[in-house]
């Protein structure tokens, strides 16, 4: 079986939790004798290949001739302010200059390969992601009639790639499962962005079969998105095992690390984190908090964290990948994930690998897999203070929770996730003969 899969990162350049999943799914599937022909807007050639085939969507030459004849689709992508002839690389200054030069002159409409055109995607989160949003799905369109009876599935990560996924089930007729890995509800809360809302949910009602990574996300997918239940299903993540063995990290204090990481945004509860580490240093002063990330609260954080008297006892790392990831976990002594809505959390996996004990709270999916986490509602922080406090302050309950914790990680293993996705697969499949 062949899957054409549509992401939007992949390590080792990665932004959250994404990539990561991106990439423990696509090598269970290989185990399970699913090959994957992986395409991402942006790839710098140094991804890891060898249970994937990666394609750089920056490599593709589009024809934009061929576009726009189904209008019944690409009205779909109306909310993008690009007209036909605008050409990539322009500025907006440039763009206006040409366009009204053009008109001047007749042009409105050019045919041949002059429109024979390649975006170089940022790959990014930025200002232009609508844009981008957009363009990718015009290059999806020209990837799967390039590969045209080379797949079976197309498989499209979160929101950004509903629209790729679309336009290529559209020209090739094969069936689009959509893969939910965290909701606008998750993101903003009540106060969702109609235009992101807009997206997730034309990319669930086309697909053949919605994926979430929680009992959580499929009750949100079916009840604020208004998708049929019966085409919903459940696949929690897991955690990748790399085979070298784990650094030993050299410590600089003997204080007791609590660390938080993760987007400091409204979404991962970082003030509530905040809120807890100053309960628990008014009881013992052999602790140091940790919040590696970046984000949009991250200004408000570090005034709160002045505020309270506890910038002595307070670090801010900045955004961490890769290796300092790991070495982050291997310095720690308690993770802790307040996510305010989570839709699963990788990340608590990766320390229970790294024999952290965690605290998660209650509002994240991961909690629906993990029975040796201390769990606790995001906001009591007088009951995630208390967790802290007795996990730095108490070797045996420490240490229970770590050992058993690793046991119970070690049990979640992409190749069981993905076993499901395949016959995920294979359900759309025989629904389609």
């Amino acid at each position: 079986m062949r899957v054409l899969m549509f992401g939007w990162e992949f390590p080792p350049h990665i932004a959250g939790g994404l990539g990561t999943a991106c990439y423990g799914l696509t090598r269970g599937l290989a185990k399970n004798d699913v090959e994957v022909i992986f395409v991402m807007p942006h790839a710098y050639g140094d991804e890891d290949q060898s249970y994937v085939n990666v394609v750089n969507a920056s490599d593709v030459e589009t024809s934009f001739a061929t576009m726009g004849r189904d209008e019944e689709f690409w009205k779909n992508i109306s909310f993008i302010n690009i007209d036909s002839n605008l050409m990539p690389y322009m500025s907006p200054e440039e763009y206006v200059t040409e366009k009204h030069s053009s008109e001047l002159a007749g042009k409105n409409h050019v045919d041949g390969d002059v429109w024979k055109q390649r975006y170089n995607f940022s790959g990014k989160y930025g200002a232009n992601l609508m844009e981008e949003v957009a363009r990718y799905a015009m290059v999806a369109e020209q990837v799967a009639k390039n590969l045209e009876g080379q797949f079976d599935v197309i498989h499209a990560h979160d929101w950004l790639t509903y629209y790729a996924g679309l336009a290529a089930k559209r020209v090739s007729g094969k069936p689009l499962v959509v893969h939910i890995h965290a909701t606008e509800y998750d993101r903003s809360g009540e106060r969702v962005n109609t235009q992101v809302y807009d997206i997730e949910r034309a990319g669930m009602a086309g697909a053949d079969l919605v994926m979430a990574v929680s009992d959580l996300t499929r009750k949100i997918v079916v009840e604020k998105y208004g998708i049929d239940a019966d085409k919903v299903i459940t696949v929690h993540n897991a955690v990748y095992f790399a085979d070298t063995d784990e650094k030993e990290v050299e410590r600089g204090v003997e204080d007791k690390i609590v660390t938080f990481l993760g987007r400091i945004t409204y979404q991962k509860g970082p003030e509530y984190f905040v809120e807890a580490a100053a309960k628990v240093l008014k009881r013992t002063k052999n602790v140091r908090f940790v919040m590696a990330g970046s984000g949009d609260m991250m200004n408000k954080i570090i005034r709160r964290v002045a505020k309270l008297g506890i910038s002595d006892r307070f670090h801010f790392t900045g955004f961490l990948k890769g290796d300092d990831v790991r070495k982050m976990f291997s310095l720690s002594d308690v993770y802790v994930m307040p996510s305010v809505s989570e839709p699963f959390g990788i990340s608590p996996l990766e320390a229970m690998k790294s024999h952290v004990p965690v605290i998660i709270s209650h509002q994240s999916g991961v909690a629906e897999v993990l029975d040796y986490a201390v769990k606790v509602n995001y906001w009591d922080v007088d009951a995630m203070a208390d967790a802290i406090y007795g996990l730095i302050t108490y070797p045996a309950f420490s240490k229970m929770f770590a050992n058993k914790g690793l046991e119970e990680v070690t049990g979640l293993k992409w190749e069981n996730a993905a076993l499901k996705i395949k016959k995920g697969y294979e359900r759309v499949l025989n629904k389609n003969k």
